[in-house]
């Protein structure tokens, strides 16, 4: 039996090579193939693991460069694991626009992607999280005045209508309401699109309906 995987030859095609059923060594000398580590051209000479473990071959999901949980609007912050809501409303409060990013992502990562599908207004109310220049000159220039107090750390000052900025609470009385839905209030979806429609439908039922 010794001889015997010196016996079979691998296919010359190199696509499905067979290979010796067990290397000549290990039953040759028993007790001197236990324990070794093995070369790269020992492990690739052989497909048969003969060791109890994860296998030895480099397989799995190509990496696209993203992390899977960032994909589905999944980050880490204080609480755990969480995910933001970002919303647009109109001036009763009403959502009609929704996107979800990272917990630990910045406010300015959802004004990104709600921007480009507000619609033309001539107000946007906003707190302190969304206070960044660039944000103020894209809405300037799309013919909005944005209505967003400074961050206290802010070197030069912004002036804005305090008056109008009072009616920020149509917002937060929006979030509460969603709150009411467990489904939107705790995560249980794992996929990022299932979660959003979710939200989505408890917006429609709870404002639309």
């Amino acid at each position: 039996m010794v001889r015997l995987p010196g016996g079979v030859w691998t296919v010359d095609n190199h696509l499905q090579p067979l290979q010796p059923l067990v290397p000549p060594s290990f039953l040759d000398e028993p007790g001197r193939g236990f324990g070794r580590v093995r070369s790269r051209h020992e492990i690739n000479g052989d497909r048969l693991n003969l060791r109890e473990g994860s296998p030895l071959c480099t397989w799995g999901k190509p990496y696209d460069g993203r992390a899977g949980a960032n994909v589905q609007a999944i980050g880490k912050s204080r609480g755990g694991q969480t995910t933001k809501i970002h919303i647009l409303t109109d001036t009763l409060g009403r959502p009609h626009t929704l996107v979800l990013t990272a917990g630990n992502a910045s406010d300015m990562t959802g004004a990104d992607l709600l921007l480009p599908r507000m619609p033309r207004v001539r107000y946007l109310i906003a707190d302190k999280g969304y206070d960044a220049d660039r944000l103020r000159k894209a809405l300037r220039h799309r013919g909005t005045v944005p209505v967003i107090p400074g961050r206290t750390n802010r070197k030069r000052k912004v002036a804005y209508d305090r008056k109008r900025y009072g009616n920020r609470h149509l917002v937060e009385n929006a979030f509460c309401r969603l709150k009411d839905f467990r489904r939107a209030a705790t995560r249980y979806d794992k996929l990022a699109a299932n979660f959003l429609s979710a939200v989505a439908l408890a917006a429609v039922i709870a404002f639309w309906m």
